[in-house]
């Protein structure tokens, strides 16, 4: 099986390179993330191409959808724990028996505005199901846009973002306790000394200079680790015209 995880940065502006990534990948299930808007576009083309469609909308902001080939049971349009929080970051997914949760995590900055407070309480909400997963042996796979750069090697200039909500000690705290919960990332496992990002600035040139983030992942449960082939990151749709800051990440599982 082939997954994937993008942040298309407006799927409106996007879903012709959207289209044409999965015509020429062909993923089994594509995640994404920053819909920003209500609407999902192009729906008969991507019906058409084979995808069902599950979405988790939000007005002008946020949101996050689920395209597969089989069709999957949303079971969870937002983080549970959580009822208070309005904005559209999560989705939790059913397919055959494997647990598929999609999610985009608050940015953070700035860090001493109510931002960084909010992204620290619903990460600690994340953790807390992802505990309940654990503690009921559901085999899940956890990914999309996490905002948190977990190491130094998964940023191009370390001493720069020090201060960022994205490299916060906070943030990568609470990754690591992520991991800490027996959870597998797909990327790091595999390729334990390379740096590789997901996300490239549309300012200063950043992506032809490779100044970039790795914030985007798959974290896998003991039992989907077992089966992980491979994980790679696509950079190709980053060199498209108009295309999103982020680009896809793929994994292989049995």
């Amino acid at each position: 099986m082939k997954l994937a995880t993008w942040n298309v940065n407006s799927i409106k502006a996007r879903q012709e390179l959207v289209l044409r990534w999965i015509g020429e990948v062909q993923p089994d299930v594509l995640m994404i993330q920053e819909l920003k808007g209500l609407d999902f576009p192009a729906t008969e083309q991507f019906q058409t191409a084979g995808y069902h469609i599950e979405t988790v909308p939000q007005k002008t902001y946020n949101g996050v959808a689920t395209l597969s080939k089989e069709p999957v049971t949303c079971l969870h349009r937002s983080l549970p724990g959580f009822t208070e929080d309005e904005q559209a970051r999560y989705q939790e997914s059913d397919l055959d028996g494997l647990r598929l949760i999609n999610i985009y995590a608050p940015n953070g900055n700035p860090v001493d505005s109510e931002k960084f407070p909010y992204k620290l309480k619903w990460l600690h909400h994340l953790y807390d199901r992802l505990c309940t997963l654990r503690e009921d042996n559901i085999p899940f796979l956890l990914t999309g846009d996490f905002n948190i750069m977990p190491e130094d090697i998964d940023c191009y200039n370390p001493d720069g973002w020090k201060e960022d909500a994205l490299f916060r000690p906070e943030s990568r705290a609470l990754f690591r306790q992520f991991c800490n919960l027996g959870l597998t990332d797909a990327w790091r496992v595999l390729h334990p000394r390379e740096s590789a990002y997901t996300f490239w600035d549309y300012q200063g040139g950043a992506f032809p200079a490779n100044k970039g983030l790795r914030i985007d992942h798959f974290l896998l449960s003991p039992s989907v680790a077992d089966r992980l082939i491979s994980c790679e990151i696509d950079v190709t749709p980053r060199g498209w015209d108009r295309p999103s800051d982020h680009t896809p990440v793929i994994i292989h599982i049995k």
